[in-house]
Formats: C-alpha cells, sequence, structure tokens
C-alpha cells in the first residue's frame, strides 16, 4: 500500500465530518444572531477541530496496538499500525503534527478570541490525547460517549459561536446538545461493533458494560433525541423543523442497528452515522440561515 494512502486511511476520513459540522452549526447561529461572520476564527476553528480529531485518531491507531487491543480477529476497519502500513514511532509522530498544526490554528484562535479560548483549546488537547493516552485511557471505560458529547458537542458548538460574538447563549447550547447526542451515536456504533472483542481485552466500554440489548436502546435514543429536542429551537419558527427531512435516514439506521449482525456491516453504519450528523447539521445550519 502507498504511504500516502496508509496515512489517509488512519486519518479516518469517513468520519472526520464529526470535527466539522459543530463548527458549521455555532458559527450559523452566531452569524443568525449577529447578522456577520467572521471568516478567519471560523476557519481556523474547522481546521483546528479537525486536527484535534485527526491525532486523536492516529493516538487511537497506535495507542490500541501496543495495548494488544486491535488483534486479527478485528471486525472495523484496519488499523494503520496493526497492519504494519505505518510503524508506531511514525503513527505517533503523526499524531503529534496533528496536534502541533492544531496549536498553531489555536494560536490564531487566541489572538482572536482571548484567554477563554486557551482553556478550549488545551482542555480539547489533553480529551484528545488521553482518549487513548495515559494510565487511564477514556476510550477503556464508559465515557467515550460523554467525551465526544462534550467536546464534539457543547465545546465545539460553543466555541465557535463564541469566536464570532464573543457571548454565549441558551439557543447556541440547546443546538450543540443536538449535535453532541448525535456524536456520541457515532461512538456507539463503534463500540457496539467492537463488544466482543474490547470484553475480551479488558476494555470495558459503555456497551461492554451494558451489553448489546441496552446498547440497542441507547443507539436508538442517540439518533431520535435530537428531533425530540428540536422545539429547544422554537424561536426559528418552521425552519427550525428542517433537520426532520432527515429523520426517515435516522430510523433507516437504527432498523439496521437492530438486525445487522455485528460484524463489517457495521463499518458501514459508523460511516452512515457519522453523514447522518452532517446531514442534520446542515439542515440546522440552513435554519438559521433563513
Amino acid at each position: 500500500m502507498k504511504t500516502s494512502t496508509a496515512w489517509f486511511l488512519a486519518c479516518r476520513p469517513k468520519t472526520l465530518s464529526v470535527s466539522l459540522s459543530p463548527v458549521l452549526v455555532g458559527s450559523a447561529i452566531a452569524w443568525h444572531d449577529s447578522g456577520a461572520l467572521l471568516w478567519l476564527p471560523l476557519l481556523a476553528a474547522a481546521l483546528g477541530a479537525a486536527f484535534i480529531q485527526i491525532g486523536t485518531n492516529l493516538f487511537n491507531d497506535v495507542g490500541d496496538f501496543l495495548r494488544g487491543t486491535d488483534t486479527p480477529d478485528r471486525l472495523g476497519p484496519k488499523r494503520a499500525t496493526a497492519e504494519g502500513w505505518l510503524t508506531p514511532g511514525k503513527v505517533k509522530a503523526g499524531a503529534w503534527l496533528s496536534f502541533a498544526l492544531a496549536f498553531v490554528c489555536g494560536i490564531v484562535l487566541v489572538w482572536h478570541g482571548g484567554w477563554p479560548i486557551v482553556a478550549i483549546g488545551l482542555a480539547s488537547l489533553a480529551a484528545g490525547w488521553a482518549y487513548t493516552g495515559g494510565p487511564k485511557p477514556i476510550a477503556y471505560g464508559p465515557l467515550g460517549e460523554v467525551f465526544v458529547f462534550i467536546f464534539f458537542g457543547l465545546v465545539a458548538v460553543g466555541g465557535s459561536y463564541y469566536l464570532q460574538t464573543f457571548s454565549l447563549t441558551a439557543t447556541a447550547l440547546a443546538a450543540a446538545a443536538l449535535v453532541g447526542i448525535h456524536a456520541a451515536a457515532v461512538i456507539t456504533v463503534n463500540n457496539y461493533r467492537d463488544l466482543d472483542g474490547d470484553a475480551r481485552n479488558g476494555k470495558n466500554t459503555l456497551a461492554v458494560r451494558l451489553g448489546r440489548p441496552a446498547t440497542r436502546r441507547i443507539y436508538a435514543a442517540e439518533m431520535l433525541a435530537p428531533y425530540v429536542l428540536l422545539p429547544l429551537l422554537a424561536g426559528l419558527g418552521w425552519p427550525g423543523a428542517l433537520p426532520l427531512l432527515s429523520l426517515p435516514l435516522a430510523f433507516r439506521l437504527i432498523h439496521r442497528f437492530h438486525h445487522e449482525a455485528p460484524g463489517p456491516a457495521f463499518n458501514d453504519i459508523l460511516a452512515a452515522t457519522a453523514g447522518l450528523q452532517l446531514v442534520f447539521a446542515l439542515l440546522l445550519t440552513l435554519s438559521f440561515a433563513i
């Protein structure tokens, strides 16, 4: 395999939209509230979020390999380190480079947004490393979904809104929760697919703790809750209902999640869940733009 292809796959491009969606939503709400849009902070926030997600993915790639979690019977997409496409040293260096690029983006954001952005940026970088690194990785416990909800929902949407307006509103936080819940569903798919292997390797995710029937119910709740909570954005009027156009896709994914056997099919469900979050976010963005 070409080195460039290996790096591309290691970044997990099918789910990178999880970091883009909240930036779009937060910036759209800010434009709706202020009537202006600052493009430099938007671009720096989008790139910074993407680099943090890529760095987290690369640390996860090498971390799972070194801990022995990525074994030959893994059901998920092939990983660069485990397959021998890239050495652990190179993948770890790539992860630190991604975080360094995110830090550069953060310098721009701090120059614009001040010390609150320092706190957000450092917390995001630390959490990205701790997801698989350190003595007690987040990914090896039951809080993976909570981590994603906070950092790819509340922090990313709220931070993007703050960069545009230097304030924070209840509407922005409500929208952040909707986006974050769908982001958490992506982790639920991953952990449900890998439940058996994770249990054998001591990776006590929420899915391992609760079992498959309960995890199926959690996924359904994560997929549907953002639609149920749309009335929190009632001030938008009829455009606030636009995200409902993606509801049929949510039902289709819930059906597949409940009826497909855990295996390679869940790799498609994983990508489609990230895709649903992006579609929902784009429709929500349009709701605020109309």
